[in-house]
């Protein structure tokens, strides 16, 4: 049962422009729980998505505080985690 709960620890894509020219490259962003270490993520992109993992870099992103109609407000901080895939792999989120 526990093997079941940790595939909720990675919690999505990350998509910006700057990840998306990375995938060209075979690196893709994932936000991860703020527990989760190196290991565990690539042992969990490796389950979920059958691919070989040959690096992941982990980014802790900050808080920022941001207004909107004069209302101040926070952003969320979470970990961000780019997986580098060994080449000739790629990740298929679409259809």
């Amino acid at each position: 049962m526990s093997a079941l709960l940790n595939y909720d620890k990675i919690k999505g894509l990350v998509y910006t422009e700057k990840s998306n020219k990375q995938s060209a490259e075979n690196k893709y962003s994932f936000e991860a729980d703020s527990s989760c270490d190196k290991k565990e993520i690539a042992s969990l992109v490796k389950k979920i998505f059958g691919t070989t993992v040959e690096k992941v870099n982990i980014i802790n992103t900050k808080s920022k505080t941001k207004r909107f109609k004069g209302v101040e407000g926070n952003r969320k901080s979470y970990k961000k985690a780019i997986v580098t895939l060994k080449e000739g792999q790629s990740i298929n989120f679409g259809s």
